[in-house]
């Protein structure tokens, strides 16, 4: 895929948290290269839904955020820290836009 830096960001986001393998820069094309986990891993992508659009925002605040899916699945969350989870940002007490949640 093109190479910007939220992608990288989310990309680096992903695979802390275990959704997929790797992530790297090819600086000859100036492409992102996604390394995706098998479904023998123990986390694997069984579903991603958007919620900020560019034409709809979705913001939520530090206290209305909660953990999705009961902490089985991660929303992603840009915050003014940077990209954050929901786990780290109700520990961190920030809020933003909420940018998709996946599972």
């Amino acid at each position: 895929m093109d190479y910007s830096k939220l992608k990288e960001a989310i990309g680096t986001l992903l695979v802390d948290s275990g959704y997929i393998k790797s992530v790297s820069k090819k600086k000859k094309n100036n492409t992102l290269e996604v390394e995706l986990n098998s479904k023998k891993a123990d986390k694997f992508i069984s579903g991603v839904m958007r919620v900020s659009k560019p034409s709809r925002r979705i913001y939520e605040k530090a206290g209305s955020i909660f953990p999705f899916r009961r902490g089985f699945g991660m929303a992603v969350i840009s915050t003014s820290k940077g990209l954050k989870t929901d786990k780290q940002a109700i520990k961190e007490k920030v809020g933003g836009e909420v940018l998709f949640k996946i599972w």
